[in-house]
């Protein structure tokens, strides 16, 4: 793990990437750490990260966990089919779109 400071990531952020693929950095500023570069290899790994990291994402797996805890949850057999049942259906997670008037 490499510790820079802010001003050396700011003169020299490209070496800094580069060195953020063999581990993170840790960005300092008067000594105390602010922040970390970190490497992303593929679209999976940043969704991953952005979601971790994600308030919205942490109280809904949070409320999902109590939910779980309160009612027990439903049988594995249960989830499943559910899950297949929705891939066959388009599920609407908004309201449509409108496209503007044409003029």
């Amino acid at each position: 793990m490499k510790i820079a400071s802010v001003a050396d990531v700011e003169a020299r952020l490209s070496a800094f990437l580069k060195e953020s693929e063999e581990g993170p950095v840790v960005v300092t500023r008067n000594g105390k750490a602010v922040a970390v570069l970190v490497a992303v290899t593929d679209d999976d790994e940043l969704e991953r990260l952005v979601l971790a990291h994600s308030p919205k994402f942490q109280a809904l797996l949070d409320a999902s966990a109590r939910q779980i805890d309160e009612t027990g949850g439903i049988p594995h057999e249960q989830f499943w089919g559910e899950l297949k049942s929705v891939g066959r259906k388009p599920v609407r997670t908004s309201s449509p779109r409108r496209r503007p008037a044409k003029r």
